[in-house]
């Protein structure tokens, strides 16, 4: 008679990957949250062309969130791509500082840095962290 094989549970991460898991489920949320809402919301007061092109960009953002929470649930199993995720939200981040210094800071001034602070460290956790993992 056949046996099924046993399988035994998986090992524990390791802590440098669970940071890695939670970063990668945090910008997840954000994405998701985000990504949603904007396509929902759009551009408001504005010319059909600009709404056009954040609905669109809403969509890459929402769907960056999912990317990120696959990524998140496979850890284990990933490697370039968290560098990428990283490297994609650092640039987002300097995007959004970019347009602070072009045209100003947003009302409310602290909701617009809270937005940006874990856009420009977060990346840096997310990748050292990964770079910390066990070899694959």
């Amino acid at each position: 008679m056949n046996m099924p094989p046993t399988s035994r549970p998986a090992a524990a991460l390791r802590p440098s990957q669970r940071v890695t898991q939670i970063s990668l489920f945090l910008v997840a949320f954000i994405a998701i949250a985000g990504g949603t809402l904007q396509m929902v919301l759009g551009q408001p007061d504005t010319t059909p062309r600009l709404d056009n092109v954040h609905r669109f960009m809403a969509g890459i953002y929402l769907f960056m969130g999912v990317i990120c929470a696959w990524a998140a649930v496979t850890v284990r199993q990933q490697g370039a791509l968290v560098y990428i995720i990283a490297a994609g939200v650092f640039v987002a981040g300097c995007g959004r500082l970019l347009s602070m210094s072009k045209v100003g800071l947003p009302e409310p001034r602290a909701l617009w840095l809270g937005y940006l602070a874990p856009e420009l460290l977060l990346p840096w956790v997310l990748a050292i962290a990964h770079y910390c993992r066990p070899e694959l």
